[in-house]
């Protein structure tokens, strides 16, 4: 075809460039990828060698394709995400940055990139494909989540939310309370107030020592730390743990020094004695020494006890003075009670003085707590034992033929009564402790005896703190009560009214610390965070 009839065939109406073979040709040449211009079909019939850059119309899913480095591309935004799940993932996670895993469904057209975000808080994650993991949470807080797809054609919309996932962590740190040394040997007690769980249940806490690492741990404040070195200073730090795992440690203590020792007060009562023979004298109670509360006859407090640690401390408690059964015997003396042990000056309380008797015979110094009074004889006046200085009050006098009665930890024992009716003294009180907790009294003296039987004769009563009374011809004199250091009542000539037994003493220890072993069985008990020991017999003691 020449250029003119090129020309005259283009410009001219009549000619259809369709049904120019030369022209046709030359427009199907340049109608191909390879130009630039787009096939069609199904997914199927995509060319099998495109080049990057092609474009496709799949008419399968209606969409615009191009060929890209990685396969085929829809020019279009991708489709939402669906079927959003999320895991929590608490094990070991810090407090207040928990982590969740988001999975999630690519929609009909896939994105390159995916985004997660949480409710509440709008925390972010991305990645290309399903799970991603998302961090920062809060701890104990619920959230859901939404994921986007994104390509470099668009966004999509958000997914629909994910259920609810609780973010668990760690627990957060303990608030650090007081450190205090126990008063046992390497021991401190640590308190501490409990920090949020981190969504999950606190299964321990450990206290930690420095110097030296050393932990215990519990369920709840306080913990005790034990194996310590005494005389060394220690801070201390406290964590919780779940099952997530442990918290980062509280701040420090402040310092506490494991004790070597101590401090104990102390109630030492000796024993009692027995009342005199043949119209006889009450016998003494037993020595009263205390460095708790009220003291003895002088009213001056005695010291607490510094106790050293791992020491073997004796306790002695004195028996009381056996009863008198032949006439004209004066009573026997109760026994010692003491305390003692290495590096402590011992601590003796003295047994009461027994009481006299009918035979000329006045009543036995009471070395403690006061002796028993000697009994009238003929008319005759006699004089009471003296009592120990700090310990016991003197024994009442007889008066003419009525016996006096024994002294107490408390007053002295009443004198026989000057009006010929033979009435016995009653013994002296003793005085009243709480060391126990409880308000007792203890080493009263025991009464002296009346002579005859008849209305107008009266035994002398015993005083308070366990003191016997005195008997008479036809009633037996009373002992003295066992632990109490009590004196025993004066007794009449012949049975069934001899004098009666002293009453065992008791030693009692108030403790800062509780022993580590005892001896000799003694009870225990707590009062006011105090440790008691109560000895009824004689044994030992280690803190």
């Amino acid at each position: 075809m020449t250029r003119a009839r090129d020309v005259a065939n283009v410009l001219s109406t009549a000619t259809s460039l369709a049904t120019d073979t030369e022209t046709a040709s030359a427009i199907s040449s340049h109608n191909t990828a390879g130009n630039g211009h787009v096939s069609r079909g199904n997914t199927a019939s995509r060319p099998a060698s495109p080049t990057v850059g092609d474009f496709y119309s799949n008419t399968e899913t209606g969409v615009l394709e191009i060929y890209e480095s990685t396969g085929w591309a829809s020019v279009v935004a991708p489709s939402a995400p669906s079927s959003v799940v999320a895991t929590n993932q608490g094990s070991g996670r810090a407090y207040n940055n928990g982590q969740a895993s988001v999975a999630f469904s690519a929609g009909t057209f896939a994105g390159t990139t995916y985004i997660v975000t949480s409710s509440p808080g709008s925390y972010t994650a991305s990645g290309s494909t399903s799970p991603i993991t998302i961090t920062g949470l809060q701890s104990s807080t619920q959230y859901t989540y939404t994921a986007v797809a994104s390509s470099k054609y668009g966004t999509s919309i958000a997914s629909a939310a994910s259920a609810g996932v609780t973010a668990t962590t760690v627990p957060q740190a303990p608030t650090i309370g007081t450190a205090t040394a126990n008063n046992i040997s390497g021991q401190v007690s640590v308190t501490f107030t409990a920090g949020a769980t981190g969504g999950s249940a606190i299964t321990s806490y450990t206290v930690t020592s420095s110097p030296g690492n050393i932990s215990a741990s519990g369920a709840s404040s306080p913990i005790i730390v034990t194996g310590l070195t005494n005389g060394t200073s220690y801070t201390f730090t406290a964590t919780a743990t779940n099952e997530n795992g442990t918290s980062s440690s509280s701040s420090a203590s402040n310092s506490a020094i494991p004790a070597e020792t101590v401090t104990v007060d102390y109630l030492v009562i000796a024993g009692g004695a027995s009342g005199g023979g043949s119209v006889g004298g009450g016998g003494g109670a037993g020595g009263f020494r205390t460095s708790y509360g009220t003291s003895g006859r002088n009213s001056a407090a005695e010291s607490s006890l510094t106790l050293t640690k791992s020491t073997v401390y004796t306790v002695t408690v004195g028996a009381g003075g056996a009863a008198v059964t032949t006439t004209y015997t004066q009573g026997n003396n109760g026994q010692n009670s003491s305390l003692s042990g290495s590096g402590l000056t011992t601590i003796t309380s003295i047994g009461g003085g027994g009481g006299g008797n009918h035979n000329n015979v006045v009543g036995r110094d009471g070395n403690s707590g006061g002796s028993g009074g000697g009994a009238g004889s003929w008319g005759q006046n006699r004089t009471g034992g003296a009592g120990t200085a700090g310990q016991g009050f003197d024994g009442g006098n007889a008066t003419g033929e009525n016996a006096g009665g024994g002294g107490g930890a408390g007053q002295s024992g009443e004198n026989g009564a000057a009006d010929g009716y033979r009435h016995g003294g009653e013994g002296g009180n003793g005085i009243q402790s709480n060391i126990t907790g409880s308000n007792v009294y203890y080493a009263g003296g025991g009464g002296g005896a009346g002579q005859a039987s008849g209305s107008t004769v009266t035994e002398g009563i015993g005083g308070l703190g366990g003191g016997g009374n005195g008997g008479r011809q036809e009633t037996p004199a009373v002992a003295g009560t066992a632990n109490t250091g009590g004196g025993g009542g004066g007794g009449w000539d012949t049975p069934p009214s001899f004098s009666g037994a002293g009453g065992s003493g008791v030693v009692i220890l108030r403790a800062s610390a509780q022993a580590a072993s005892t001896t000799g069985s003694p009870t225990y008990t707590t009062s006011g965070g105090a440790h008691i020991y109560q000895f009824n017999s004689s044994g030992s003691i280690t803190f």
